[in-house]
C-alpha cells in the first residue's frame, strides 16, 4: 500500500508508516537530505496532493504547528509581533485538499490549531522519554481513543527559575534544561538525522506506527480496533 506524507520533515511519521507496511512518499517544501522515506519530492505539499494525491492509498500530513503553539502564543507572541514574524497556517488549507483528493486521510497537529480532535496521542502511552501531546483528525476512516496512561512525573527543565527533574526531555527549543540532540534520538527513537530542528518538529514513529497498522487494517476492509 502507497501513502503519501506531506509537509514531510525528515520523516518521524514516515518510519512509522514503514513499520505499519506502507510504501511512504515525502514531499516538502525544502530539500530533506535525511527524509527516511521510501522516496521524496521537493514540492508543494498542497499542490503535489492535488494533482497526485488520488494515485495514493491514503494520505498523512503535519502542516507546520508553530503558528497553533504555546510558545509562539505565549511566551515568543511579544517577541513575534515586534519582529514581524510569522508563520504558516495550512490546517484548513490541507484539509480541503485532502477532502477533495478523496483518500483516508490524517491531519496531526498540536492541541491549540484547529485540526479536528478525532485521537490524542502521547509518548507515555509507548514507553517514550518525551510527552509530545499530539492530536490527529482522521478523514474517511476512525478507530478508537487508547487509554492516556498517567504520567510519570515532569519534563525535566528550568520553570521560572527552577530546575526539576523527571523522566522525559523537553524535545523543543534551546536552552533552559532542554534536551540535547542525543537524548531527543532516544527519547523519539529516532536515529537517521542529528538536525536539531528536524528533531524537534518529528514527531515519535510510534504514533503513526500505531495509526498505520489501524490504517491498513481498515484499508483492507477490516474493522479497525
Amino acid at each position: 500500500m502507497k501513502l503519501l506524507d506531506l509537509y514531510s520533515c525528515a520523516g518521524g511519521a514516515a518510519r512509522g508508516y514503514q513499520h505499519a507496511g506502507f510504501h511512504v512518499t515525502g514531499i516538502d517544501i525544502a530539500p530533506r537530505p535525511t527524509y527516511c522515506g521510501d522516496g521524496f519530492v521537493q514540492a508543494d505539499a498542497l499542490d503535489y496532493a492535488a494533482a497526485h494525491g488520488h494515485r495514493y492509498d491514503a494520505i498523512h500530513a503535519s502542516p507546520p504547528c508553530q503558528n497553533y503553539s504555546a510558545p509562539t502564543r505565549g511566551t515568543n507572541a511579544a517577541r513575534n509581533t515586534t519582529t514581524g514574524r510569522e508563520h504558516p497556517d495550512l490546517v484548513e488549507a490541507t484539509r480541503a485538499v485532502l477532502q477533495a483528493v478523496g483518500r483516508p486521510y490524517v491531519i496531526e497537529n498540536v492541541a491549540g490549531s484547529p485540526v479536528r480532535k478525532d485521537l490524542r496521542l502521547c509518548g507515555e502511552m509507548f514507553g517514550l522519554g518525551v510527552l509530545q501531546h499530539r492530536w490527529f483528525e482522521l478523514g474517511g476512516w476512525s478507530t478508537a481513543q487508547p487509554a492516556h496512561r498517567p504520567h510519570r512525573g515532569r519534563v525535566r527543565g528550568w520553570r521560572h527559575g527552577v530546575f526539576y527533574d523527571g523522566p522525559y526531555v523537553a524535545a523543543y527549543g534551546a536552552g533552559g534544561g532542554k534536551a540535547t540532540v542525543a537524548e531527543m534520538q532516544q527519547a523519539k527513537q529516532i536515529t537517521w538525522t542529528a538536525d536539531r530542528v528536524e528533531l524537534c518538529e518529528a514527531i515519535p514513529p510510534a504514533y503513526t506506527s500505531f495509526l498505520g497498522a489501524r490504517l491498513v487494517a481498515f484499508l483492507r476492509g477490516q474493522v479497525a480496533v
